[in-house]
């Protein structure tokens, strides 16, 4: 199953907040579902991305609230930016019949900011903080305070052939090197990672700053820096594009192609997300056996890298009828025991530090300390109501790759975020 909120992205033009809220302005408020509650229990309507054995969990939080409330799980679509839109376009419309919502880690900001999205606080504050990961509860804040409860996360790993490479390298030029040396034995050799020019390319730079020490942005989400760190990513990033181990189809590859291209036995290595394993166990068992996993390579040998984290989070409408149930539904939804199943069956990591020590998931996570020693030093995207605006012209500007001249296109890309942290430009 790929990642829950990156797999699903594709290349597409992204709606800007500013632009849509405007647009909305010009469209005559769509009606307002009903709960129907008329003759029964209050039902809270949970929208939420596409996750086969949801349903599963949301039934059991119906037993265990015992006739008190009933929540409908309400599919949205699969693709992220049509998740987004039509969540936007609800909301805007102050609709009533949306109660919980399952929110990219990436727009919690830009809903806060709006006022579509409650607060958690006092014991419902208290329960979701209780033993969550720090990564992904700075994702679920906004200006200090804390307004959706994380369900699940991702991070990236480092795939690679233990038939050909002893040790994983540490190092992005490390990596380089290993495959410009197989490359030169007639072996598989190749790096396998998403380059096209969609929010992946932005979370593989994302990650190759944070792991040199860089800042996009300042601490508080208001101005460009684009620091000396973020130069040095630049320049690893334009090395990795040019230095002949990346696939040819590397500035248009997303998450699912990269994983059929690595199954197909043409990579060395392949940086993707966790979805990938129970895949390549699949359509390729013998050569699943060859491959191990690793931490994403750092820039500087002696300094880990920071991986960029993924995952959904879970908030209240401001304009749900049933608040408190809401809350209580949404705690149900993402304790630890549905947290352990989703990830079992699903293939979304928990959010919940302890789930990792539970027995069943060392089968179903062979890779789990791995994860959990990324998710401890993660890096998050920026955290800024702006991160679609944002996240466009970053991956305009850093595409393709090969095409990136650091110095420069750090100057470029600071100039564009400033106005897009203003609202302003064109937007690809």
């Amino acid at each position: 199953m790929s990642d829950p909120d990156e797999a699903r992205r594709r290349r597409r033009p992204r709606v800007r907040a500013v632009a849509a809220a405007a647009a909305l302005t010009l469209v005559a408020p769509m009606a307002a579902c009903g709960s129907g509650d008329a003759g029964g229990p209050p039902t809270i309507n949970l929208y939420y991305p596409p996750e086969q054995n949801l349903q599963k969990v949301v039934d059991d939080c119906n037993a265990q609230a015992q006739g008190r409330y009933e929540i409908a799980y309400q599919v949205l679509p699969r693709q992220a930016d049509e998740q987004r839109v039509q969540m936007v376009r609800r909301l805007a419309a102050e609709d009533t019949g949306m109660d919980v919502l399952g929110l990219d880690v990436t727009w919690t900001q830009e809903f806060a900011s709006a006022d579509w999205i409650r607060e958690w606080t006092g014991q419902d504050k208290a329960e979701v903080e209780q033993g969550t990961l720090t990564g992904p509860l700075d994702t679920a804040r906004y200006e200090g305070k804390l307004y959706a409860a994380p369900k699940n996360t991702n991070v990236q790993l480092l795939w690679y052939r233990k038939d050909l490479v002893p040790q994983p390298p540490k190092t992005w030029d490390q990596m380089i090197t290993a495959a410009q040396q197989l490359k030169d034995q007639g072996k598989p050799y190749q790096v396998l990672t998403m380059g096209a020019q969609y929010e992946g390319l932005v979370v593989l730079y994302n990650t190759l700053a944070e792991s040199a020490g860089g800042k996009i942005l300042n601490d508080d989400g208001t101005q460009a820096v684009m620091d000396a760190g973020t130069v040095r990513a630049l320049e690893q990033l334009q090395r990795f594009a040019t230095s002949g181990v990346t696939s040819p189809s590397f500035t248009n590859a997303i998450e699912d192609p990269v994983r059929l291209e690595f199954q197909s036995g043409a990579g060395a290595f392949q940086v993707n997300w966790p979805f990938v394993y129970p895949a390549l166990q699949e359509a390729n068992p013998e050569l699943a056996k060859q491959v191990g996993w690793a931490r994403i390579p750092g820039v500087d040998e002696n300094t880990p890298s920071k991986v960029t984290i993924g995952g959904v989070n879970l908030a209240v409408s401001s304009y749900s009828r049933h608040p408190e149930l809401s809350f209580e539904a949404a705690r149900c939804i993402r304790d630890a025991e549905h947290q352990k199943f989703s990830a079992i069956n699903d293939g979304v990591p928990p959010t919940i530090e302890a789930v990792y020590d539970e027995p069943e998931m060392t089968e179903a996570y062979p890779m789990k300390d791995t994860i959990l020693e990324e998710l401890k030093e993660p890096a998050t995207r920026p955290l800024t109501p702006a991160y679609q605006s944002i996240s466009t012209v970053m991956s305009a500007i850093l595409s393709p790759p090969s095409a990136i001249r650091p110095q420069q296109t750090a100057d470029e890309l600071r100039g564009a975020i400033a106005d897009a942290l203003q609202s302003k430009g064109v937007l690809p």
